[in-house]
């Protein structure tokens, strides 16, 4: 009997589903830190959580020296040690070595303060415990009290926030979106001269270069970078209610401000000389807005190019072995502008909350500026990542020259705008039979097509001088670029 093969489907019984929260390591819950890590990685040096908590000890740890040397005359707290070079080193190898290990026991900490800055302070207060045997004979122990001393935590927070915004800005961003924008004036330059139809409300309008409308965008980016480059970056350290309450009564004889002023000015940042328990983060509100209006340009640009694209203007180069769709082998779609796009706008939607929220405290102080302060990150983070997609979408198109001719050629009617104004000002000199210019071009060419010939014939026909008329015979689509050429060559910096 011949043997039939078991064709029945088994039985199988519930599965347990994988719990991908227990995972190890653990997954990422946004796209920054899983699909598109390598291209905001930079930023993690600078606005993660361990970054907030390298520069709150790196912050402290200065505190602590400043109380103990001065600034100038001795120690701000009278009996306080004066700290030796070594001494120093100690305290400021504490935030440079600070990492995974550091991280752990920072944490371990806080799960016993719940308070993420009082933890903080044990641990450098653990550090200085630690440093007779480093160091051997030392005078830190006996400092160890002034650490915090006369702080409130938005003392600390609003320091490190601004040193953190700042080495984001000064060291990741600008560096980035100052690339892409040279990158696109690289390109203007390279294109001044390459005659494009212009297009204003989708029709045909009075041709350009492609050059000058991408030295256009380039100028208004590096105007937004300057006010980014310009930014202030402020701070303060005045205590629970900005009063230097704690401060003068512990210790009447120093000046308060003048200390708090060299402090915050010796961190690299901009005093803020009056405040409520709160730097009032305006500051943060003003850079924010610069970055998200960078943004919006770089958005106008996205899109622009996604149009030439989609017109045949720029062909994109292939990336060997890429897919451009998966059922239509044809395409090479213009995802890196899409994707430049949407991360825009995400950037652009939290640094408007940012920038709306961080300005207000209700009275001396509230916490809403805390968990907002903490999505800093992703909000460079989106934009970082959309300057990375333009830059190298930038870099994979190629010019149609071919197709922007044919198509400059294919719109004749473009050049009604020059013959009447010709006309205009051929009336104005007296020459006879000039009258209705702007008519009689609209009747010629509104919502019709014109080619060369019949508009060099409706011209020959005007009774136009001869030096006015053979200009008009002469001039073409491609060549009706006013000074296209000559403003960039000019005026893109």
């Amino acid at each position: 009997m011949e043997h039939v093969p078991d064709t029945t489907i088994p039985t199988v019984g519930p599965a347990t589903r994988v719990t991908l929260a227990d995972v190890s390591p653990a997954i990422a819950l946004g796209p920054l830190d899983g699909r598109y890590r390598k291209a905001v990685a930079p930023l993690v040096d600078h606005l993660s959580e361990a970054a907030l908590n390298r520069e709150r000890i790196h912050v402290e740890v200065e505190w602590l020296i400043t109380l103990c040397n001065g600034v100038g005359d001795g120690a701000v707290v009278p009996g306080a040690p004066t700290l030796t070079e070594a001494e120093q080193a100690y305290l400021r190898a504490i935030p440079t070595t600070f990492g995974a290990d550091e991280i752990a026991e920072l944490a371990e900490i806080e799960r016993e303060t719940v308070h993420d800055v009082k933890a903080v302070e044990y641990f450098i207060k653990r550090r200085i415990a630690a440093a007779p045997e480093v160091l051997g004979t030392t005078d830190l122990p006996a400092a160890s009290e002034l650490v915090h001393f006369a702080c409130t935590s938005e003392d600390i927070n609003n320091l490190s926030y601004a040193l953190m915004v700042r080495g984001a800005v000064r060291d990741v961003w600008l560096p980035a979106a100052t690339a892409v924008v040279d990158q696109l004036a690289d390109m203007a330059r390279e294109h001044a001269a390459a005659p494009l139809l212009s297009r204003t409300h989708g029709q045909p309008a009075t041709p350009s270069t492609l050059g000058k409308e991408l030295a256009v965008l380039a100028h208004r980016l590096r105007r937004q970078l300057r006010r980014v480059d310009g930014a202030e970056f402020l701070g303060k350290l005045n205590g629970a209610t900005g009063t230097y309450g704690a401060h003068t009564v512990a210790v009447p004889t120093a000046d308060w401000p003048a200390v708090s002023k060299a402090f915050v000015e010796g961190l690299g940042l901009d005093w803020n000389p009056l405040t409520t328990q709160i730097e009032s983060h305006d500051w943060q509100a003003e850079v924010y807005a610069d970055v998200a209006r960078f943004n919006r340009i770089l958005h106008n640009l996205a899109t622009d190019v996604w149009t030439y694209i989609s017109l045949g203007f720029f062909t994109q180069i292939p990336v060997e072995g890429a897919t451009g769709s998966s059922t239509m082998p044809h395409k090479v779609n213009p995802i890196r502008f899409e994707n430049a796009e949407a991360n825009l706008e995400i950037s652009c939607s939290l640094l408007d909350t940012l920038s709306a929220t961080l300005v207000t405290s209700r009275l001396q102080r509230d916490l809403t500026d805390s968990t907002t302060q903490r999505n800093i990150g992703p909000a460079f983070g989106h934009s970082l990542l959309a300057i990375d997609n333009v830059a190298r979408g930038l870099d994979r198109l190629a010019v149609n020259e071919t197709l922007l001719r044919e198509d400059l050629d294919a719109n004749w009617e473009v050049l009604g705008e020059p013959v009447q104004s010709a006309m205009r000002a051929a009336s104005v000199a007296g020459v006879p039979g000039m009258e209705n210019p702007y008519e009689r071009l609209k009747d010629l060419t509104r919502g019709q097509r014109v080619d060369g010939a019949r508009m060099r014939e409706f011209v020959a026909g005007l009774g136009l001088p001869d030096d006015v008329a053979a200009r008009l015979a002469a001039l073409t689509p491609a060549t009706y670029t006013g000074l296209a050429e000559q403003l960039v060559k000019d005026y893109l910096d």
